[in-house]
Parts: C-alpha cells; structure tokens; sequence
C-alpha cells in the first residue's frame, strides 16, 4: 500500500516535511553504507572467478569501473528529467528498489558476467543520487538548502565510514554475505519510503521531457569561457582522475603488496572517512579564511602529491598508514575550486556550473579505471623483473602534480568581474 502523492508544502513547517528530509538522509545513508560494503570484497570476488590471477581481476575490475561510471554518467541526466516528468517520488523508490535486487543478484552471481550486469545496473540505480538533491531543493525553503544539503553530504560520509567497515567484518564469514546485507538494507529503505515518502514535486511545476536537455556532456561549454575556467576545469579533471586510483585498485593494491584481508580494508577505509569528515566539517572553514581559496586549493594538492607518494613507496603496511592523515588534506581541494568557480559565472548560471562539473567527474570515472588497472597488471605481470607495484599511484602522483602547476596560472579575480558575477 502506497502513501498518498501529494506534493509536501514547502510553506508549512511541519511533520511531513520532517519525515521527507529523514527519508532522504537514510536513504542516502543507507545508500552509500550498501554501496561501501562491497568494496572489500568485490575486487576478492573478481579474482576468484578470475582463478587467482592477480593481473585478469585487475582488467576485470577496471571494466567494471568504467562500465558503472559509463551508467552514472549516462544515467543522472536521464533520471533528473524523468522526475522533472513525473515527480521525484516514483525514480527514487524504482531507484532504490532496483538497487536491492541488483544486490540480490550479485549475491547469487555464479561467474563474472552476472557480476559485471550487476555493476551496470548499480551505475543506473546509484544515478539516482541527483534526484535526491532535486527532492530537497523541492521541499526546502531557499534559506535552508544549504543546512539540507549539509545533512546529505553527512548522511554520505557518514555511510562511507560504516560501510566499508561492516563489509570488510562480513567479508571474513562470507565474501557473499555483505551483498545480501547491502540487498536488505536497500530493500527496507524501500519499503519505509513506501509509507513515508510523499511527492515533493507538484504537477504544475512539471516539465516535458526532452533529451537535448538530457545531455551529460553539453554544459562543458561553459568551461571553456575564459581562461580562469579552462584552467579550474583542468585542474578539476587532473585531481578527479588522480583520485580514481583508489577505487579502482586499492583492494588489489593492498591485497596484492600488504595481504590485508576484507577487515583490514574495511578498517582502512572506515580510519580514511573519519579522517575526510574531520577535515571537511573542522578545518576547510577556518583555513579558507586564514589562506584564500588558491592557496588552499594547492595545500589541497600538494597534499595528494605526498599522499599518494606515501601509499606508492609504502614497504610496510604500517607505512602505508602514515599517508591517510596526509592525504586527508585533500579535502581542501573541492571546497578550494568550488570557491573560485562559483565567483567567475554569474548567478543564472551556477545550477550549469554544477553540471559542468558533474560531467567532468563522470569523463574522469570513464577515464580512471582502466587506465590504472592497466598499469597494475603491467606492474603485477613484470614484478620479477622488478617493475614497481606502486606504478599506478605514482602515476596518480604525477597527475596531482600537473594540477599543482596549473595552479599557478590562477589569479586573483578583479573587483570588476566580481561584481559582474555576483
């Protein structure tokens, strides 16, 4: 039984809106924390059905990474103007649901091939994050969205430091078991937002669709305006395909060269979001005020240079670990570039900036993974002739560093172009 589809009133504080803002941050939760359970047990179950062969996984998985950003990149502006068509309510309970049973079907996957459908279908569900921004821009007073989108980035970190962590303990029963939690957390979400979640989007407000809008690659023109946003735009893409290393090859990475099991990768990857929350929520603020944004724009950097050095030259897991409070600086890197970009558009074309943005990261996702796992196996396959296993994060060192020099062709934007941006 469904709850009525009614659209929430934005102008009356009240329950219902209370309940729909709770919806949408445990959906997220629940979302991400599904989401970060396989990660350290997806890349094992690669190599299993690859016969143990370190080298077959690694192409393996960045197929499935590129495929899944393929779907994301294809998919968010599809999905977003669907709701436009027909309200938020039904693309994020069909997005939630189908993300369930994906799981259910991962689980079951008796080979590779059903893992890779699986990937693809979790790209089109996971598409549906989009849609939850559009939900609370909906049912949220403009003074407020900010507060609103703060909930949903936490309710994001928050479900990345649990997830892993959960997935990594599960794993050590089961490599299939975190699926199956991933599926009934999915499920059970949806079915809440069955009761609970009303439509946010009222029929009046409703839009046609059309598909020249639903183009994932069209608002990068606007990058290539001025010479400031050439450049944020090529320092965005270097940082964005830089980090794509870690979910490409981290397991495989640490598997292969400190044999840490699922736990330990989950305890990892639970110490590396605690780490990114500490950062974003205590120190970006105070230390954009005392900096500026291009210095700590390239704090931000500099940082992922060590970092990732740190985790390429690593001998010992132990050293390994010195490189996680490094790299958490990086979390200085988005707010820094957010910063100037939205001060040289104006304020009719912020919502575009944001697209433009969102296509870069999803040129990035396509990008990333094969290029890295490519130079994995190539390290994996000539390690006896002593090709090093950290190639593919220096490689990702060496992209952070291109971006730092960008940097310096920043400056400072003038008083006039403010004013005309503002």
């Amino acid at each position: 039984m469904n709850a009525p589809v009614t659209p929430v009133d934005v102008s009356a504080p009240p329950t219902g809106r209370r309940a729909a803002v709770g919806f949408i941050f445990f959906a997220a939760l629940l979302d991400v924390m599904s989401l970060g359970m396989v990660i350290p047990v997806l890349p094992n179950l690669v190599k299993e059905f690859s016969g143990g062969d370190t080298a077959q996984a690694s192409h393996w998985l960045g197929l499935f990474g590129t495929s899944w950003a393929l779907m994301q990149l294809i998919f968010s502006p599809v999905l977003g103007m669907v709701s436009d068509r027909f309200g938020r309510r039904p693309v994020l309970l069909v997005s939630i649901f189908g993300l369930g049973l994906d799981y259910v079907l991962m689980a079951l996957a008796p080979g590779l091939s059903w893992l890779w459908a699986g990937r693809i279908i979790s790209g089109i569900t996971a598409a549906s994050f989009s849609t939850a921004g559009a939900y609370l821009a909906d049912i949220t007073p403009p003074e407020k969205r900010a507060q609103s989108f703060g909930i949903l980035g936490a309710a994001f970190g928050a479900g990345f430091v649990l997830g892993p962590a959960l997935g990594g303990a599960l794993g050590e029963v089961s490599p299939r078991l975190p699926f199956w939690c991933a599926a009934a957390f999915a499920l059970a979400n949806g079915i809440y937002g069955l009761f609970v979640l009303p439509e946010s989007l009222p029929p009046e407000r409703r839009a046609p669709f059309r598909w020249a809008k639903a183009n994932p690659l069209g608002s990068l023109k606007l990058l290539s305006r001025t010479p400031g946003l050439r450049t944020l735009g090529a320092v965005m893409f270097l940082c964005q395909l830089s980090h794509n290393v870690l979910p490409s090859l981290f397991v495989l990475y640490t598997s292969y060269r400190y044999h840490w099991s699922p736990r330990d990768v989950g305890v990892m990857l639970g110490a590396v979001g605690v780490s990114n929350i500490v950062v974003q929520a205590a120190l970006v603020g105070p230390v954009v005020r005392r900096l500026g944004e291009r210095r700590t724009l390239r704090l931000g950097i500099l940082a992922g240079i060590a970092g990732f050095g740190i985790y390429a030259m690593a001998p010992t897991a132990h050293t390994y670990w010195l490189g996680v409070p490094v790299f958490a600086l990086t979390g200085f890197i988005q707010p820094g570039i957010q910063g100037i970009m939205t001060r040289q558009v104006g304020g009719a074309e912020q919502g575009q900036l944001q697209g433009a943005n969102s296509s870069m990261l999803g040129v990035t996702g396509l990008l990333g993974p094969g290029l890295y796992t490519s130079v994995f196996a190539w390290s994996v396959a000539g390690a006896s002739e002593g090709r090093p296993p950290g190639a593919a994060v220096l490689v990702a060192s060496g992209l952070m560093a291109l971006a730092f020099l960008a940097t310096l062709r920043l400056r400072e934007p003038s008083r006039a172009t403010e004013t005309a941006t503002a």
